[in-house]
């Protein structure tokens, strides 16, 4: 990455490499493999020794971080492994808004990959905000689409596994922000995760093809080839 994109030098690469560090990221040597957009610098996932994640520091203020996602969407776009994985960290929440509405106008980058915006306020203003991931806001039909992707594997799983088929839908929400990116409250217009799963209740009770016709809704799942309780909605499942 050139000079000028890392605003702030190497005091600015300390305090982000810090941060990571507290949030369970530990400093490794570049994936030589992977072309990931000429990274500031690689971490890797406390215990996970194959999720290293290329990260991109940038720390002007009233800067955009455009450059660095295209750099970054251009050099894994001809790779056909996936997931591609990437922490953006900017300077603040404005910045992040910036980086994730960058992403979501390339088509897939932020649902099929694993990208985190991790916002490191600048300098030592007292007012600033802690470090934190910024979560995106999405349309409420998105949140559902990747909730019902998220309980059918769990329920999956809990298939596989023989267990009683019983699905946590605390896990669900947790993957939703922090696999995904996504700030459900915020983007379903709620306080609390109770009411987020009600409403997404709701949402996949009417998200049909078919009105009326519970065969052709998406967001049913199937528990047994027959029988009335064949199909239910995931919430109820």
């Amino acid at each position: 990455m050139p000079d000028s994109d890392r605003v702030g030098g190497a005091d600015r690469l300390r305090t982000a490499e810090t941060v990571l560090k507290k949030l369970g990221f530990a400093r490794v040597p570049p994936a030589r493999r992977e072309r990931a957009g000429d990274p500031s610098f690689w971490v890797q996932e406390a215990g996970v020794p194959r999720r290293t994640f290329p990260v991109f520091v940038y720390g002007a203020p009233s800067g955009t971080v455009e450059d660095g996602v295209d750099r970054w969407v251009a050099g894994v776009g001809n790779v056909s492994a996936a997931p591609h994985r990437a922490i953006f960290v900017v300077a603040n929440d404005r910045a992040a808004e910036e980086t994730w509405a960058r992403l979501s106008r390339t088509a897939g980058s932020a649902i099929e990959n694993e990208v985190a915006v991790l916002v490191v306020p600048s300098g030592e203003r007292p007012e600033a905000a802690p470090p934190h991931f910024h979560l995106r806001v999405v349309e409420p039909r998105e949140v559902l689409r990747v909730a019902t992707g998220v309980v059918v594997g769990l329920f999956r799983r809990a298939q596989s596994a023989e267990e009683s088929g019983q699905i946590d839908f605390e896990e669900m929400l947790t993957l939703l922000k922090q696999r995904f990116g996504i700030d459900v409250a915020r983007s379903l217009g709620v306080r609390s995760d109770e009411d987020a799963l009600f409403l997404l209740y709701q949402l996949a009770q009417r998200d049909s093809y078919a009105p009326g016709e519970p065969g052709a809704n998406l967001h049913l799942l199937v528990l047994k080839p027959t029988g009335p309780a064949a199909r239910l909605p995931w919430f109820a499942a």
